[in-house]
């Protein structure tokens, strides 16, 4: 092997190390985040607004889609170890964060511009909505109504104590975690677009 394909290795081995130190560092912002979370008044108290998707999102954006994928994967194995949902929570999390994280990453890598992010946080905010509303159905909040010993009735109550047309799960899906999940995914990316900027100065 020649000098130059030594140092070319070398260098790609450099690039590799720093990549994986930035995704660890990343993931536990994304740990820090998750423990501040936000009851709005307007849907259920269950559905709590945190931002540790943002970390990911940051990730997606300088590194490519793969290092957001990872971020969310390392944050959510990490939250395993405080987990009360016995994982189902953070599954859902993960395959939700990711669902808007990788559009966005993806689409930012082919158009490196403002309207390359914009159109990749309208594609992820429809790909986030959509798992949050099929995942919450078929599996989270059946999940959640066991763990906690209550009936799914008891969830749909609560969110038809904020809005008075939530009358099953189905409304309950429809009226407040998709609206709830499209207002994460707005304020994700809003915030996400400066602090992406900054990051690409610094990481």
């Amino acid at each position: 092997m020649d000098q130059a394909a030594v140092v070319k290795k070398q260098t790609i081995k450099r690039m590799d190390t720093k990549k994986v130190v930035k995704i660890g560092m990343l993931s536990a912002v994304s740990i820090v985040l998750m423990m501040f979370e936000l009851a709005l008044p307007i849907f259920p108290s269950f559905l709590k607004l945190d931002i540790s998707d943002l970390p990911a999102l940051v990730g997606a954006i300088t590194m490519g889609p793969v290092a957001g994928v990872m971020i969310e994967l390392v944050k959510n194995l990490l939250h395993l170890f405080k987990t009360s949902t016995a994982g189902v929570g953070e599954l859902a999390n993960f395959l939700v964060g990711i669902a808007l994280v990788l559009p966005m990453g993806v689409c930012f890598q082919k158009h490196r511009n403002l309207l390359g992010y914009a159109a990749g946080a309208v594609l992820g905010t429809i790909c986030m909505v959509a798992v949050a509303c099929v995942f919450n159905y078929y599996v989270l909040i059946p999940a959640f109504a066991v763990a906690f010993g209550a009936p799914v009735e008891a969830f749909v109550e609560m969110a038809q104590a904020v809005n008075s047309h939530v009358v099953d799960l189905k409304t309950l899906v429809l009226l407040a975690v998709g609206p709830f999940n499209v207002v994460k995914a707005i304020i994700v990316a809003i915030i996400g677009y400066p602090v992406c900027k900054m990051a690409k100065q610094v990481l």
